[in-house]
């Protein structure tokens, strides 16, 4: 095993540092290949991070290497706030990775101004949130994945308590947290729960930004499914509900801004029908009318429709 180094004790993602290529680990079951670098996509801005100057993360018996990931375009407001909750965590085997859309603000000087603390970016074109994730599950290092927005903040010892979970718990794959959710710097209510098939049959009743993912679950049944916009997450976990073997951290460990395409969309609603349909979770008439009912509730909120 490879000596680890610290680069800079003062942040989590530079106290321990291999500094030299470990080798990947390939299984002939893999859904996906592994690498640590991405092959040069669409509209390349640039690419940058420990990883370019020969620093790499490598797991150690009771510290595995756990990787965040923040997908972000346009994120100049809020994404200097989110690396330095990555970077200041108290957990000590961080990776983290930032995939970038080809921003045209000032989103990548944020980015560029954290190269010695990031692990690896990246910035071009992608298909959207999802396609940038299933770009960087492709890159990872660690065992454990989580994916925090460009807007949303890691509390100071997230990463720890989940680490503590893992340590006590060896069997679990999957582990969900409450996170905060903020509006103009105000808490405006606590969300998340334990994870549970039978909930998850009827909603996501956990908040993704809150959840630490063994990466083993993408590589034995494939990445985020594409043909789903707005709740390809949902879809991944209705996929692996037989499998997942999940802890519960009740206490808040992240912050989570509110809003987004997710939040009210009637997009929303027809693509979880889609997804209930697809895996018998109800019947196509049952699915038909979830989804227009909740449109129609939808419209009501909005006094587009009375």
């Amino acid at each position: 095993m490879t000596k680890l180094t610290c680069l800079d004790c003062k942040y989590s993602t530079t106290r321990l540092v291999a500094p030299e290529e470990p080798a990947l680990h390939r299984d002939s079951e893999d859904m996906f290949e592994t690498k640590f670098f991405l092959l040069e996509g669409e509209g390349r801005q640039g690419v940058g991070g420990l990883r370019t100057q020969g620093y790499f993360k490598q797991s150690q018996p009771n510290k595995p290497v756990i990787s965040v990931v923040t997908v972000v375009f346009n994120g100049e407001k809020f994404l200097e706030d989110t690396i330095q909750s990555v970077i200041n965590q108290t957990y000590d085997n961080v990776e983290y990775i930032i995939i970038d859309g080809g921003s045209t603000d000032g989103t990548l000087d944020i980015i560029k101004k954290y190269v010695n603390q990031i692990d690896y970016w990246v910035s071009e074109k992608d298909e959207g949130i999802y396609d940038a994730w299933n770009k960087a599950v492709s890159v990872l290092s660690g065992v454990w994945v989580s994916f925090l927005g460009a807007d949303d903040t890691y509390k100071p010892t997230a990463l720890s308590l989940y680490a503590d979970m893992i340590a006590v718990s060896p069997e679990i794959n999957y582990i969900s947290s409450r996170v905060d959710l903020m509006k103009s710097g105000k808490r405006v209510r606590v969300v998340g729960e334990a994870f549970s098939a039978v909930s998850f049959k009827k909603r996501m009743n956990v908040a993704h930004v809150g959840s630490l993912h063994k990466r083993e679950l993408f590589l034995k049944t494939g990445l985020f499914n594409l043909n789903y916009k707005v709740v390809s997450d949902y879809e991944f976990f209705v996929r692996n509900l037989s499998k997942i073997r999940a802890g519960f951290i009740n206490e808040s460990c992240a912050n989570m801004q509110v809003g987004g395409v997710s939040d009210g969309s009637t997009l929303v609603f027809q693509e979880v029908a889609k997804v209930k349909l697809k895996y018998g979770l109800r019947t196509k008439y049952s699915a038909w009318l979830e989804k227009n009912y909740s449109i129609f509730k939808w419209l009501l909120r909005k006094k587009i429709w009375y």
